[in-house]
């Protein structure tokens, strides 16, 4: 089996690698299609892990999907 290399940050909790990895989510370019509020709703992920790949997302020009009418 070829495990796939993840671009997470590093620093996250294990329990939120657990969570975003085992829910498919390897790299950060996943996350831009996805709403904030679904990862957060994924066991794991609590608001220092939400800080940490907001930052994460920004410093490559990204950010979590638009909700409709854009704000939650």
């Amino acid at each position: 089996m070829v495990q796939q290399e993840s671009d997470l940050p590093v620093d996250l909790s294990a329990p939120a690698k657990r969570a975003l990895i085992g829910s498919g989510y390897l790299q950060l370019e996943q996350l831009a299609n996805v709403r904030e509020a679904e990862i957060e709703g994924l066991h794991g992920v609590g608001p220092r892990t939400l800080k940490q790949l907001r930052t994460a997302l920004e410093a490559r020009g990204l950010s979590f999907a638009a909700t409709k009418g854009g704000k939650e």
